[in-house]
């Protein structure tokens, strides 16, 4: 996968079962899909074999670009939700219907040693390797690991080819850091993006405004066009995940919901490349 795939994240539609999620994301173009560990889950519930999931994917021209989130892997840590995936269970879905990588993040605030996040980042990733898997690193403002400085330093510390950071444009712009700053580091650590948008200032609580109040990209005053030409331009060639978690969106059918996200950020690619 390349920054030529468009990825439907599991967030944009998150209600939806996995034969829905496949197929709005296949009406709409798609090339990819993210899944939480539930979405496995459910769909086995729901009657559907390895087999099946296989097939689907298959029959509407899909991969599983990533399995997302990992959020416990640091030694210590207290985790961030009881019956969360641990890296085993991400580890039987992709050996079970496939998956390009995993994406990993810290969970909860508090101070982590860089140290301690990049020497368990490494041993993630080279768990990971067994099974055929990339493995990035998302930086969450309200954490340890809060901006794009710091992924990429853990990233460089951990030293593994299969890793690299996760750039979600929403997490950037609320970190603080200036676009500039993409120009500074080593763009082609950037293994997998996720974009949406957000007005300048921010909601006191940071939690709930990017779980119910994301906007389409193109919607707010990200400067999407622009951080796109940085990332091309340092040599990021990540396929585009579109992540919306929106109260909002979440009231449109599926179809619609995920065919409004795609235009949408088409339409900040076309600029960025144009």
């Amino acid at each position: 996968m390349d920054s030529d795939v468009l990825v439907l994240c599991r967030g944009t539609i998150a209600a939806a079962s996995f034969r829905e999620r496949v197929a709005a994301a296949s009406a709409a173009g798609y090339g990819g899909i993210s899944l939480f560990a539930v979405d496995y889950r459910s769909g086995r519930e729901d009657g559907l074999s390895d087999a099946d999931m296989r097939s689907l994917l298959s029959d509407h021209g899909l991969a599983v670009a990533e399995l997302d989130p990992l959020m416990h892997w640091i030694p210590g840590r207290p985790q961030a939700e009881r019956g969360a995936a641990d890296e085993a269970e991400f580890f039987a879905i992709a050996n079970a219907i496939g998956a390009r990588s995993i994406n990993a993040a810290i969970g909860v605030p508090g101070v982590v040693a860089t140290d301690l996040v990049a020497e368990s980042f490494a041993g993630v990733c080279d768990r990971a390797r067994e099974h055929g898997l990339l493995v990035h690193l998302e930086f969450l403002p309200w954490t340890a690991i809060d901006d794009l400085y710091k992924a990429t330093e853990v990233v460089r510390l951990a030293g593994r080819e299969n890793g690299g950071v996760m750039f979600d444009t929403w997490h950037h712009l609320r970190s603080g850091l200036p676009d500039s700053v993409i120009d500074e580091i080593p763009a082609d650590c950037i293994i997998a993006i996720q974009t949406n948008d957000a007005p300048r200032e921010a909601e006191d609580n940071l939690v709930i405004e990017t779980l119910h109040r994301r906007l389409l990209p193109g919607e707010g005053d990200i400067d999407l066009p622009g951080i796109f030409r940085r990332l091309f331009r340092g040599g990021c060639n990540a396929p585009v995940g579109v992540e919306v978690f929106s109260d909002e969106l979440a009231r449109l059918p599926f179809d619609e919901a995920a065919l409004r996200a795609a235009d949408a950020t088409r339409r900040v690619l076309v600029q960025a490349r144009g």
